[in-house]
C-alpha cells in the first residue's frame, strides 16, 4: 500500500472499491487509492491521500526533504485550486498544501457547499473554469445519482432545492469534482498535492522570496518548498508574516480610506466572525439526541455584546437584519413546511431534497448549518499563537454543538413544542469523527498593502454615487488592469470589535491586477481573501466565484510572467504587456468586463 509521507494510516482507512472512481479511474492501480478519511459510511471518498502519496514517495524514501516547482502554491482553498489550474493548464510544474484532509477551502472542507452566488451565475459572470466546476457538480449528479422525474426535467437542477443558491449539494461531490480536474496533471508529474501540511516558515530578503518550509501536522515532519514564485492561497494570509510582506488586518477608519461605511476608529483586531458548520438530517421519529454539551447554559443565555444591539439571545429566531439592524423573525421547521410568512432556516442552506432522488434513496433532507447562530465573534484568530488559535476555534466548536442541542430539545416548534430530536448529526458529511467541518468557515484575513487598493467608493452603490459623474455613478469603478469579475453585496457579520452587521447594496465590480500585487515582494502573489481590499470592500470580495477568479487570474499571471520572461509587476506596468496578458486571460476564458446588459 502507498501511504501518504507523514501520514498515518488508521486501521479504519481501506482502499476504495465498487464506487464512482473505480469506475472513471479504472485504469490506476487498486494499490493507489486509499481513503481520505476514516469515518462515515457509504460516502463518497475523496483522492487526497492519493494525491499525497503518489509524487511524494519516491522523494521521501530517497531521504531528500526539498523539493523546487516552477510555482509553490500555499493553500488548497477555492482560490488555491483555481492557481493551480491556471499555472499547470499553461505548463507550469506546482506544489500544492493545504493543512486539512480536502483541497477545496469553503466549498468543501468548510462545509459551505451553497455557493454564495450573483443572480447571473447560469450563463456568465465568472470565469468558464469556475462555471465548468458548476457544471461538473451538477453532471456528478444527473450522471450518478438516480433521481426523480422532476429533477430530471430541471432546467437548472439543484440537488438540495436550498434557497440560498442555485447549487445547494453535498461537500464530498465539489470534492470529488475538484479532484478530477488536478488528476491528469497529478499523474502527469506536473503537480505535487502535500494534505495535511502547513506553511511554517520562510525565508526571504530584499524584495523576493528564496523559498518555504512546511510541515506535515501528523508527523512534525518538514520539507522545504522552492520555487520562482510563491503563491498565499491560505485562508488567514498565513504565508504574508512568514515572509515579512507587509499586511493590514481588520477594520481601518475613516480618515484611513474615507470609505462611507468605515470605521470611526480603526481596530485591526476586529475581524469578522467565522463558523463552524455541520450538517443534519431530519429523520422523523427518530431520536439522535447528542449529550448536552459542558457549556450550554452559557451559550444558551448568551447575549451578543454587539452595537448596534443583537435583540436578545442568540441562541433564538430572532437576529438583527443585516441590512437594517431591526428585529427580524425565522423559522425553523426541519420537515420543510413554510413557516408563516418567515425564512425556514432549514430550507435556506439544504443541500439534499429527497423528492430530487429515486423514493427510499435518502431516509431525510439535508441541510448544512450556517447561520447567523453558530457565528463565533468572541476572539480573535489572526496574528495569534497557536494556543489562542486553537482555544478560540475549539470555542466556536462549543457554540455549534451547543446551536444543535439546542435545535434537538428547546427550539420553538410551529406546534407549540420543543425540539426536533430526530435531527441527525451526519458524521460522514465533513470528513471528521465530530461532523463538524475540518476548518472554521472564514470570512476575513490578513490583506497585502498593495499596489492599488480596493476602496468602498469604487464598488459600493451608495459611495460610487458620491465619487463618481451621473453617467458613471450606476456602475462601479472601471479597471484599466482588470483581470477578472465579480459581485455580491457587501456582507460583513459581526465582528470581534462587537460591532453588528455592515450589509448594503454593491455594484457588479472588477478584479484589478493592482490589488493582488504587494506594494514590495515581487514573487509572492496572494490568492484568496488577503487581496487588497479593506475590512469593508472584503464583504464582496469573499465568495466562492471572486476568490476563484482571484486565484485564477494569479496564477495566470505568474505563468503568462514565466512565458515572457518578466514579472506581475511589470504588467501592471507596461501598456503593451498588460493589453497582452487582458487577451491571454480572455483566451482561456476569463472575462475582463461586466455586458452592458445587466445595467438595463
Amino acid at each position: 500500500m502507498y501511504r501518504a509521507p507523514g501520514f498515518a494510516i488508521s486501521s479504519k482507512e481501506n482502499f476504495i472499491t465498487g464506487h464512482y472512481f473505480c469506475i472513471t479511474l479504472c485504469k490506476l492501480k487498486r494499490k493507489h487509492f486509499i481513503s481520505s478519511l476514516g469515518v462515515g459510511t457509504g460516502a463518497l471518498m475523496g483522492l487526497n491521500n492519493l494525491a499525497a502519496a503518489h509524487k511524494l514517495q519516491k522523494s521521501l524514501t530517497s531521504g531528500t526533504r526539498e523539493m523546487k516547482a516552477d510555482v509553490v502554491i500555499a493553500g488548497g482553498g477555492m482560490g488555491g485550486c483555481a492557481a493551480a489550474l491556471a499555472t499547470l493548464r499553461n505548463g507550469l510544474s506546482v506544489v500544492l498544501t493545504e493543512e486539512t484532509h480536502w483541497i477545496g477551502g469553503q466549498l468543501t472542507q468548510q462545509g459551505v457547499s451553497c455557493p454564495d452566488e450573483h443572480p447571473w451565475i447560469e450563463s456568465f459572470g465568472a470565469t468558464k473554469s469556475y462555471l465548468e466546476l458548476r457544471a461538473r457538480i451538477r453532471a456528478f449528479y444527473t450522471g450518478f445519482y438516480p433521481l426523480s422525474a422532476q429533477a430530471k426535467a430541471a432546467r437548472f437542477f439543484n440537488p438540495g432545492n436550498g434557497s440560498v443558491s442555485k447549487l445547494c449539494h453535498e461537500p464530498r461531490v465539489a470534492l470529488t469534482v475538484l479532484n478530477s480536474f488536478l488528476l491528469p496533471y497529478l499523474h502527469a508529474g506536473k503537480l505535487e498535492l502535500l494534505l495535511r501540511t502547513k506553511v511554517v516558515a520562510a525565508d526571504s530578503s530584499g524584495d523576493f522570496v528564496h523559498y518555504m518550509k512546511c510541515r506535515n501536522l501528523d508527523t512534525g515532519q518538514e520539507q522545504v518548498l522552492k520555487a520562482a514564485y510563491f503563491i498565499d492561497a491560505t485562508e488567514l494570509g498565513d504565508l504574508l508574516p512568514l515572509a515579512g510582506v507587509e499586511y493590514v488586518s481588520g477594520a481601518e477608519s475613516k480618515s484611513q480610506t474615507k470609505e462611507l461605511h468605515a470605521a470611526e476608529v480603526a481596530d485591526p483586531k476586529n475581524n469578522q466572525a467565522f463558523t463552524h458548520c455541520f450538517v443534519l438530517e431530519y429523520r422523523e421519529g427518530e431520536d439522535h439526541r447528542i449529550d448536552k454539551p459542558e457549556n450550554y447554559n452559557f451559550w444558551k443565555d448568551f447575549i451578543p455584546p454587539l452595537k448596534p444591539s443583537w435583540p436578545g439571545k442568540l441562541l433564538s429566531l430572532y437576529y438583527s437584519s443585516p441590512s437594517t439592524l431591526k428585529p427580524k423573525k425565522l423559522g425553523f421547521d426541519p420537515t420543510g413546511k413554510t413557516t408563516e410568512g418567515v425564512l425556514n432556516l432549514w430550507n435556506y442552506r439544504r443541500i439534499i431534497d429527497h423528492r430530487n432522488f429515486k423514493e427510499g434513496l435518502y431516509k431525510g433532507n439535508l441541510s448544512l448549518i450556517n447561520w447567523p447562530q453558530n457565528d463565533y465573534f468572541l476572539g480573535n484568530i489572526i496574528d495569534v499563537d497557536e494556543r489562542t488559535f486553537n482555544k478560540q476555534v475549539a470555542k466556536g466548536k462549543e457554540l455549534s454543538r451547543s446551536l444543535l442541542y439546542w435545535l434537538q430539545t428547546e427550539v420553538e416548534r410551529p406546534d407549540g413544542g420543543q425540539g426536533w430530536p430526530g435531527l441527525l448529526l451526519r458524521t460522514d458529511m465533513l470528513g471528521t469523527a465530530d461532523g463538524l467541518a475540518q476548518y472554521p468557515y472564514i470570512r476575513e484575513s490578513r490583506r497585502i498593502r498593495p499596489v492599488f487598493r480596493v476602496l468602498e467608493e469604487h464598488v459600493g452603490k451608495e459611495n460610487r454615487k458620491q465619487v463618481a459623474s451621473a453617467a458613471d455613478a450606476g456602475k462601479a469603478a472601471s479597471f484599466f488592469d482588470t483581470v477578472g469579475i465579480g459581485y455580491y453585496h457587501i456582507d460583513l457579520h459581526p465582528g470581534t470589535g462587537k460591532n453588528n452587521y455592515i450589509d448594503f447594496d454593491s455594484l457588479p465590480f472588477q478584479i484589478p491586477l493592482g490589488a493582488l500585487l504587494p506594494q514590495r515582494v515581487r514573487n509572492l502573489l496572494p490568492a484568496n481573501k488577503n487581496i487588497g481590499t479593506t475590512h469593508i470592500t472584503n464583504g464582496c470580495y469573499r465568495l466562492h466565484p471572486v476568490e476563484w477568479g482571484i486565484g485564477e487570474a494569479v496564477g495566470a499571471a505568474v505563468a503568462f510572467s514565466l512565458q515572457k520572461k518578466t514579472e506581475p509587476h511589470a504588467i501592471r506596468e507596461n501598456e503593451q504587456l498588460l493589453k497582452d496578458f487582458q487577451a491571454y486571460l480572455e483566451a482561456q476564458g476569463v472575462a475582463l468586463h461586466w455586458p452592458e446588459e445587466i445595467y438595463k
